[in-house]
């Protein structure tokens, strides 16, 4: 049996000091190790003993960290025996979510939502910018929480015509998701513009995703077009150490790079300089 690290030098550590969960820095360790080749398909996990004394965690935290490698179809459990490693590859992932709209969908099942903040208010000057108004708009905050465990996932805020607000009700917002409750107002969105940014972890949305102050985090900002105007503004925040942004594109739209635009801000200091 091949120890963890063995392949490839000293195992990945897991700390307290880091921000993280310690379970899921151990899922993060051995998630890598499966990936990389280190635990090939067909083998053994280290013992849950073995793996409490290499890392210097409690069971509890191993038992966790292997049932969300389960979970995530790395890793067959068989009781009595042990932890194998299963055989996996880039179909796992894209059956995940074949289109944009199946990943909502399978993001709905997988998840629950707790509203944090619901008003009428005055909206960033980006967000106004981004939607061509100054007028005050219709704020929902939302936690969205794995299903199973209630590990929060990610925080969606998002900015909307103020006319919504009696149907984007904290009711509703907790039974459906928010595109289909804009689907079932005759609102269909035309074009989506995404954009991918990094940040680090303020004291509020730290406390929202259980992490650390300071922690890094993903920004997903989505401009949402109806019949060629911007609607609405919807930003969700989530932790690299528990979720990952998919892109798949088609050779053509690669040929074309349709879709997909990196743009670089490193004249932005010197213009103001």
């Amino acid at each position: 049996m091949t120890t963890v690290g063995e392949t490839s030098g000293k195992a990945g550590t897991v700390s307290a000091a880091a921000g993280v969960p310690l379970h899921r820095q151990l899922f993060l360790v051995l998630h890598d190790e499966i990936d990389r080749g280190v635990l090939a398909p067909g083998d053994a996990l280290p013992t849950e003993q073995t793996l409490c004394d290499q890392f210097g965690v409690s069971r509890i935290t191993v038992r966790r960290a292997l049932a969300d490698l389960a979970e995530q179809g790395y890793i067959e459990r068989r009781h009595g025996v042990g932890s194998f490693v299963r055989r996996h590859g880039p179909a796992d992932v894209s059956s995940h979510g074949s289109s944009y709209m199946e990943g909502l969908r399978q993001t709905q099942f997988e998840t629950e939502v707790d509203v944090v903040e619901l008003g009428v208010r005055r909206p960033p000057r980006a967000v106004s910018e981004a939607l061509e108004t100054s007028d005050d708009l219709l704020h929902i905050v939302r936690v969205r929480r794995q299903r199973r465990t209630g590990e929060p996932l990610l925080v969606t805020d998002v900015w909307l015509p103020p006319g919504l607000a009696d149907t984007l009700t904290e009711p509703a917002l907790r039974r459906a998701p928010l595109y289909e409750l804009l689907s079932d107002n005759g609102i269909v969105p035309d074009r989506v513009r995404h954009e991918i940014t990094a940040e680090i972890a303020g004291p509020r949305n730290a406390q929202l995703l259980d992490t650390a102050i300071g922690a890094a985090l993903l920004r997903v900002n989505r401009l949402v077009f109806v019949s060629g105007t911007p609607h609405h503004h919807l930003s969700a925040l989530l932790s690299p150490s528990r979720s990952r942004v998919l892109l798949n594109q088609t050779a053509d739209e690669l040929e074309v790079a349709d879709g997909l635009t990196i743009a670089h801000d490193v004249d932005r200091g010197a213009s103001r300089s």
